[in-house]
């Protein structure tokens, strides 16, 4: 099955509600338990990038269990920063986590390197994915913990149909639109092998870990 990519931006507030309230504890707190099971935690994380943080779950869960990172927390979309500045001060993280509304490939932050850059479900949404990487390699150093998640793209629509029923049977239909064009618009672990050698990146690891999602992950 031919990708079809998705807007890059997820802007529409109807849509970025029903996904800041939609239940995906499971999903990215596993998310967060893969990190700590490749990446020791020794020295402890000091500052951490995370790309494409959207509503902020991921990017609070990450700062709950390391609590000696302050996060760098950047997104596209405006609507999405505002469900997690709200969820932030909720969690009393404004301190630890600062929000930057930029898009790839042209951010700037004030560190040169990180301790870590992560990203969940953002490679997917990108038109041109080498700006993931490019960013990755502009931040990262050799003993920056590099870690991406995201959808890999079933063979079949029907495949995808499925996976949807499966996984948010219980959603708005908003949510469900959303997900069936995120499995179409994502790549192949193969296609993300090609970016990631392209991109002399080729040291990541590359592994499916559901029937759904595979982690990038390594060192430069």
């Amino acid at each position: 099955m031919q990708r079809l990519p998705e807007p890059e931006l997820m802007n529409d507030p109807e849509q970025v509600l029903a996904y800041s309230n939609a239940d995906f504890e499971e999903t990215h707190q596993t998310v967060i338990e893969y990190f700590a099971q490749i990446f020791p935690d020794d020295p402890p994380l000091q500052n951490v990038l995370d790309l494409g943080c959207g509503s902020g779950d991921v990017t609070v869960r990450f700062a709950h269990r390391f609590p000696n990172c302050n996060i760098d927390a950047v997104d596209g979309a405006e609507e999405m920063l505002k469900q997690a500045e709200i969820l932030i001060k909720d969690e009393f993280l404004t301190e630890r986590i600062m929000l930057h509304h930029q898009q790839l490939p042209n951010c700037t932050f004030e560190y040169e390197s990180y301790d870590a850059i992560i990203s969940n479900s953002l490679l997917h949404h990108l038109h041109e994915p080498q700006h993931l990487w490019s960013i990755i390699k502009q931040f990262a150093i050799t003993e920056t913990a590099i870690y991406v998640c995201d959808l890999y793209r079933p063979d079949t629509t029907q495949a995808a149909s499925d996976l949807v029923d499966q996984y948010a049977n219980k959603e708005p239909e908003v949510l469900r639109k959303d997900f069936y064009n995120s499995l179409l618009a994502a790549f192949t672990p193969d296609e993300v092998r090609t970016q990631i050698v392209n991109a002399e990146l080729d040291s990541l690891n590359i592994d499916v870990v559901s029937d759904r999602h595979m982690l990038i992950y390594g060192y430069l």
